[in-house]
């Protein structure tokens, strides 16, 4: 329900009997782009009747049903389309209130027909608008949009799917908001399993309370992305109850995890050959998983020494420069084979799928003496880290990476990076001599 308007010449009969019979009909603009009106006939009662601004100088007009000039109205009752109204049904008879709830409605359901989407003459939910965003987000080509429906199905809707928009509150949201981050964590769980896989959080652990915090708050984001599409486009005129609710401050600082080249060369050597070459790819270009396994031999351009990413998470084709290493492992990738082949490919010839890098990658960590074992996606950190170690700028290293900015770069790397605070620390603090002495010698292990 829209907030509702005054209009001392509109709201009573009395006042409206004293409005001049004919001629146009008197206006109040209900939101922008939308006006209430009224006609006043000669004899009888009056008309309610709704327009709204279609562009160009021009506007679409209903009738919404006649005014309670001389009839008194249940307004328990709710509005009903005139055009629906059985003969002499009262409830086609409408207050000023009444009309300005029905004005909004019809308001709402011919905008949802200029962008296409289907009428819903029930109240506007949270599922309705979450179910425009996606259509939205999926239109305008945003990224990992199979992430965030997946963040809506489990997350949003079970819990607020069914609640109308314009009744939310900021207790409830904050009650949901706070639920997710004290509620376990989903583990990977096969498709044909009947119950998810959780783990709870252990108390006391501050980096698991962090870690759900922060999966809380992009949820929230995601939430709030949804309600906030609603309200531009004016589907409910208010955003106060999810506009206070704040996400969890301090817990989206990343730890990350990265590889020494000890240990890279330790991994590569104990996995099996398949596995092998696309581990070695993603530690000379920093690509993601779903990246490499699309890699046919066309994208790889030896002359210019880069690889081509045509399809990347953030939806745009960037070009990776090679080193002389990965140069020379490219190279011999590409030879004798056609450019539409698959470059990276299993054991059996066919293509890497989602997840099946999964086990064989733990076992490798398990022979290679990694503990713990890694996922494949710090191949990409031990990458971006090194390149960070060396002195390379955020910019160039977003760049390979293929992130939009250098924000989420400096967020993860920048810690790693040569600095003059680190050097000058480290140059100007006198040695105390308090380390001692040791007999206890570093050996690097090798496989």
């Amino acid at each position: 329900m829209g907030r509702r308007v005054r209009d001392t010449s509109l709201e009573t009969r009395s006042a409206r009997l004293k409005l001049p019979t004919g001629g146009k009909p008197r206006w109040r603009l209900l939101e922008k782009g939308l006006h209430l009106g009224y006609r006043r006939p000669k004899n009888g009662s009056g008309t309610w009747i709704a327009r709204r601004y279609v562009g160009k100088g021009t506007y679409q007009e209903k009738r919404l049903g006649i005014a309670d000039d001389f009839t008194d109205v249940d307004e328990s009752q709710g509005p009903v389309d005139e055009s629906q109204a059985p003969a002499g049904d009262e409830r086609a008879i409408k207050t000023f209130s009444q009309a300005q709830e029905e004005a909004r409605s019809w308001w709402r359901s011919e905008r949802r027909k200029d962008q296409g989407l289907s009428v819903d003459d029930g109240p506007y939910t949270v599922r309705t608008a979450c179910s425009d965003y996606l259509k939205y987000y999926v239109a305008e080509g945003r990224k990992s949009p199979y992430t965030v429906n997946l963040s809506i199905k489990v997350h949003i809707l079970p819990a607020l799917g069914d609640l109308e928009v314009a009744k939310l509150t900021t207790r409830k949201l904050r009650d949901w908001h706070h639920g997710l981050a004290a509620a376990p964590r989903r583990l990977r769980t096969s498709r044909f399993a009947k119950v998810q896989k959780t783990k709870a959080v252990t108390p006391g652990d501050e980096d698991e309370v962090r870690a759900r915090r922060a999966t809380a708050n992009r949820i929230l984001t995601v939430l709030k992305a949804a309600l906030n599409h609603a309200f531009h486009d004016r589907c409910v005129t208010s955003d106060t109850a999810w506009r206070a609710v704040k996400p969890y401050k301090e817990v989206d600082a990343p730890v990350v995890r990265y590889l020494s080249s000890d240990e890279c060369r330790r991994l590569v050597n104990r996995c099996p050959n398949d596995l092998r070459q696309i581990v070695r790819a993603a530690l000379l270009t920093g690509c993601r998983y779903g990246e490499l396994s699309r890699l046919r031999c066309e994208d790889v351009n030896l002359d210019a020494n880069t690889v081509a990413i045509r399809q990347s998470k953030a939806g745009k084709r960037r070009h990776v420069v090679l080193t002389g290493e990965g140069a020379a492992i490219f190279s011999s990738l590409v030879a004798g084979r056609k450019s539409r082949d698959l470059l990276l490919q299993r054991e059996d010839g066919g293509a890497w799928k989602a997840a099946q890098q999964t086990r064989p990658l733990k076992e490798a960590c398990a022979e290679a003496k990694i503990v713990p074992a890694i996922g494949f996606h710090v191949l990409r950190h031990t990458y971006a880290s090194m390149l960070a170690m060396k002195g390379v700028p955020m910019g160039v290293i977003a760049a390979q990476l293929g992130h939009a900015d250098t924000r989420i770069t400096e967020r993860h790397y920048a810690h790693l990076a040569p600095s003059y605070v680190a050097d000058t620390i480290r140059g100007a603090f006198p040695d105390l001599g308090i380390a001692g002495e040791t007999n206890v010698i570093s050996i690097n292990k090798t496989g």
